[in-house]
């Protein structure tokens, strides 16, 4: 299903960006266009990405930076903040 039609992003294509570390709207149009024409799927996306579990929002929560790399484990492999 679409989820905006101005660029023809699916549903599909906001959950890979959100797999892949797009944890806000915002972030969601950086990757793919989604929600920078008329807007209107922007309510679309945020319920698309939720309240879920977002590696950038739980590296800030610690005080960790944010725009690191993952290793190749993912951010649990990360060496403990000092």
């Amino acid at each position: 299903m679409y989820v905006c039609s101005c660029f023809g992003i699916t549903e599909a294509q906001v959950k890979k960006h959100a797999e892949d570390g797009a944890c806000t709207p915002r972030q969601i149009a950086s990757a793919c266009k989604a929600g920078t024409d008329c807007g209107s799927c922007v309510r679309r996306i945020q319920a698309l990405l939720g309240r879920g579990a977002c590696p950038r929002r739980e590296l800030a929560d610690q005080g960790r930076p944010m725009l690191a790399e993952f290793p190749a484990g993912g951010p649990a492999d990360l060496p403990e903040a000092a």
